[in-house]
């Protein structure tokens, strides 16, 4: 069954950088656009980043551009959220998710991904 466990989450001070790392099985990987979301506490779960299929392209929410990397590793069937530059509103839970069918478009909704992962905690300190 198709299964998304992520990783790398961890307690940071403002300004410093995580790697989020989300393994994938299950599924043919390499055929499907990757998404990350956030849901920080009493909010909504928020897009984040989706990559294509074969790396490219990727998007990101105006609230990550210019700090935060997507990037995937077919051969390791991961994908990948490189946060430099870290603010206290970049605290949540952090899951990543994929389009329910192959070589589906890209999407920045929710709704058009499914499967997700149990999620990995980010907290940056001010």
């Amino acid at each position: 069954q198709v299964q998304l466990v992520e990783s790398g989450g961890g307690l940071v001070q403002a300004g410093g950088s995580l790697r989020l790392s989300c393994a994938a099985s299950g599924f043919s990987f390499s055929s499907y656009v990757m998404g990350w979301f956030r849901q920080a506490p009493g909010k909504e779960r928020e897009f984040v980043a989706a990559i294509g299929w074969k790396g490219i392209p990727t998007n990101y929410a105006d609230s990550v551009k210019g700090r935060f990397i997507i990037s995937r590793d077919n051969s390791k069937n991961t994908v990948s959220l490189q946060m430099d530059s870290l603010k206290p509103e970049d605290t949540a839970l952090y899951y990543c998710a994929k389009r329910p069918n192959s070589y589906a478009p890209m999407s920045q909704s929710e709704s058009d991904f499914g499967s997700w992962g149990q999620g990995t905690q980010v907290t940056v300190s001010s």
